[in-house]
Formats: structure tokens, sequence, C-alpha cells
């Protein structure tokens, strides 16, 4: 007994920790502090679902220590056997009739939101924020058809109305979600799926304009890096965002620019684009499109944004994103070439 206590004593240490944990979170990143009004629907149903559940423990609990205590063994009533209610037609029908009605508690809720939130028949509307989404091994596109622009790894929407999603993946499986705010979406190879999420104004500005996304099912050994930002703006925010993008050109007025210019179109224009109105068909657009690379939150999704990160992921990307098909398609670059394509990088501006 002594030799388990010790043991015990550090299970429950555990237990602790992992139930102060569970409730810890940040306003980006946490579905516990919902950030929309789908997060909303889906805390709700969580609060829900978790006090019916409390409930039945603490029922059941009840009952068990009443029944312990009420009918346990005394001594000289060691022959006494108590009533017996087998097939008692009262309790069989009670303890039927109350995990019915606690299901249909939960029921009708979740099926009356899950109903709203299938409802994308505002996508057809001409002035509808709309992003097509496909997912790749190890990056995000997001298409604006109404705008005209194609952008990654960064999403970028307006706060406070419906922003629609059609969601796909290009090689494997793959799962969008935006955990403050709502989701999350399996995107496949062979059809489109589509909804909808709001970002709510207050609430992004407590979490800086910035909210994290994920891939949320297994698709490979990057799937843990395979993350993106969410910028929320107020609409006129958005809109200067939008017309940014359309004119952004590379900046290169420096010779070192230059130099890295040169080396871009050598080696990565077959792939990249530099330019939000890519025409190029989906098939061809095999890497993320760089216009506003300057701009965006994280290098290649995962690193902080500056020179340093960024030559390390041109010199050796496979080792910080394992399997990402960018690791082989160009030679070795030499530290003078690295500093002329992170500076030619640097210039892609969106304003």
């Amino acid at each position: 007994m002594k030799k388990w206590l010790p043991k015990w004593r550090v299970l429950s240490l555990f237990s602790m920790i992992a139930l102060l944990l569970a409730g810890c979170g940040k306003p980006f990143l946490s579905t516990l502090q919902p950030a929309g009004e789908v997060a909303d629907m889906q805390y709700s149903l969580m609060l829900l679902s978790t006090a019916i559940m409390v409930l039945v423990i603490i029922v059941v609990s009840i009952i068990f220590v009443y029944v312990v205590v009420r009918f346990r063994r005394r001594k000289g009533e060691e022959d006494v056997i108590p009533k017996q209610v087998e097939g008692s037609h009262k309790l069989e029908i009670i303890w039927t009739v109350i995990p019915i009605l606690l299901l249909i508690i939960l029921t009708v809720p979740t099926v009356i939101d899950t109903f709203k939130l299938a409802d994308v028949k505002g996508m057809e509307k001409e002035d509808a924020m709309v992003v097509n989404v496909r997912a790749n091994l190890y990056w995000w596109e997001f298409e604006y058809p109404n705008e005209g622009i194609i952008t990654s790894q960064d999403l970028v929407v307006p706060t406070d109305q419906k922003v629609y999603f059609n969601v796909k993946a290009s090689d494997v499986k793959h799962s969008f979600w935006i955990p403050s705010v709502g989701g999350k979406l399996d995107t496949n190879t062979d059809n489109e799926n589509k909804f909808w999420l709001v970002f709510d104004s207050e609430k992004s500005e407590e979490a800086g304009g910035v909210f994290y996304g994920k891939c949320a099912e297994l698709c490979g050994p990057s799937h843990a890096l395979m993350d993106f930002k969410v910028r929320a703006l107020p609409q006129e925010e958005y809109d200067a965002w939008v017309a940014n993008l359309k004119d952004v050109k590379p900046e290169v007025a420096t010779e070192t620019a230059q130099a890295g210019e040169e080396i871009f179109n050598q080696s990565c224009i077959g792939c990249h684009a530099v330019e939000a109105q890519d025409g190029r068909p989906e098939q061809a657009r095999q890497a993320p499109n760089l216009a506003g690379f300057a701009d965006r939150e994280k290098i290649a999704g995962i690193l902080d944004h500056n020179d340093e990160n960024l030559k390390q992921w041109l010199k050796d990307p496979e080792t910080l994103k394992p399997g990402n098909k960018m690791t082989g398609t160009y030679p070795e670059l030499s530290d003078e070439e690295l500093n002329q394509l992170t500076e030619y990088l640097k210039g892609l501006k969106e304003k």
C-alpha cells in the first residue's frame, strides 16, 4: 500500500494541473473564448452538454452514497433481505423518461444550430463575402473570387459580417479550423464543403486583430506545423487591404534586391507568384502566392517574420517542415545568394 501512495500523489498532482490548464487559453486561440457568432453557438452547446453531464454525475453520486449508507450490512442483520423492487413499473418509467428528456433538451438546440450553420444561401448574393480555401501540403491558399485576388498563409477578412468559405484540398484530406471563431470543416479532394463564420470586432480587437488557424486532420509529418493566421479588419481597412494588394509590385530599389530578383526568376517563379491577381489555373498554383509576403505574420506559417528565419527557411526548409514540397526544387544557395533573395522578398509589400 505504501508503495502505491507516491504514485497516487503524482497522479493526483498531474490531474489537478491538467484541470487547471484545461481552463487556460488566449483570445486568439482558445475555443473557450469565442470570438464570433458560430463560436458562441458552439460554446453554448458545450456548456449545455457539460451541465447535463455534471447534473447526471451529481444525481447518480447522491443516489450511490444514499444506497451504500442506507442499505449497508449491519451487525445482527446479516440474514435480512431488503425490500425488492425488481420489475417496478414506476422506477422503470422514471429511469427511461429522464434520459429521454435530457436527450431532447440537448438535441433541440443542437439540431436548430446545425441547420443554421448549414445555411449558405447567402453565398449566392453578389455582395457576399466569399473565400475559396484550398489546403495543400503544408500550406493554405485563399482566393477571393469577388475581389479577383489570391493570397496564401494569411487569411484577411472583414469583421461583423458573414464570411462564406468554400473549402477543398489539392492532395490529401485536411481540415480547416479557427478555434476562437468556429469550425472545424474537412477539406476533401473530390468535393467542396461550405460554411460561414463571423469575426466579432470587439473580440478581434481584444485579440490584437489576429487569430490562429490550424489543420485539424492528420495529414503527414508536418501536420502540426500546418498553421495559418487570420487578420480580422474593419470593413474600411479590409477594403484598403484589397486595393493595396491588387497594386502590389516587388520593390527592387537596390542592387542586392535586383540580384535577388534574378535568382527568384531563375529558381522560384515556376511555382510562386508575386502578384495577387494570379490568372494561372489552380493546377499551376503549386506553391504559396507571395504577394504581400513582407507584411505577413509568419514565415511558412510557423516562424517569426525576420531576416534570420527567412534565410533559415530558404536554406533548409526540410528541417523546419519535413515533407514539404519546396525541398529540393531549387539549387543550394550560397550565403550571398541568400542575402540577395531575402532582400528581394522583403520588397514584396502590400503598400
